[in-house]
């Protein structure tokens, strides 16, 4: 006997409310790093009192992890498009140009939450940490999956030099203050994947 798929009902006004929480907190902390980010700030910016908070979390952390999930996913979805769109032998290049572009260098806010908050990953609790780890799991296996289609011979070793090399170059190019390192940096990586 078949069993009748039942519509998924519309979101609630609490289910939109703690997702516009959550996507407010996802560009917050990659804007202004975990410590950088208070509830408050958060609420006030999604346009919300401070005391509905906990309506919608148990703690601070609760909600930085869901907000690190958030921006992993956004992060992942931004290389799954690129990767879609680009022709197949085009395709790490293509998402090596976006991820290293200056667009993205500037866009902190909406850019890739690893390069964003990597620094300060060690330094937060243990759900924050697991919510940014499955994230950069999923960012590790896109690419692999790309790297096994174009047959390389060590698809995963190839990935995590791919992706901390992608995450790595940005961060220290945001880091100097120097816009002539900054490209150097960006363009030695790029020319380094060329080969």
């Amino acid at each position: 006997m078949k069993s009748k798929s039942v519509p998924k009902s519309a979101p609630n006004r609490k289910e939109l409310t703690h997702t516009r929480i959550v996507e407010t907190a996802a560009k917050a902390i990659r804007r202004s790093g975990y410590s950088g980010t208070g509830v408050a700030d958060i609420m006030k910016e999604a346009g919300l009192t401070h005391g509905g908070f906990y309506a919608h979390f148990a703690s601070r952390d609760d909600m930085l992890a869901e907000a690190a999930s958030q921006a992993g996913a956004e992060t992942l979805a931004f290389t799954e498009q690129l990767l879609t769109n680009a022709p197949q032998e085009q395709r790490l290049s293509t998402l090596m140009h976006a991820y290293l572009s200056d667009e993205h260098l500037t866009n902190i806010e909406m850019g890739c939450s690893f390069a964003a908050l990597g620094s300060e990953m060690h330094r937060q609790a243990p759900e924050v940490r697991a919510a940014s780890t499955q994230r950069i799991k999923q960012m590790i296996g896109l690419i692999e999956a790309e790297l096994s289609q174009q047959a390389s011979k060590k698809p995963h070793e190839e990935a995590l030099l791919v992706v901390s090399t992608m995450v790595g170059t940005l961060m220290l190019a945001r880091a100097v203050d120097d816009p002539e390192l900054s490209a150097a940096l960006r363009q030695a990586a790029l020319q380094q994947f060329a080969r």
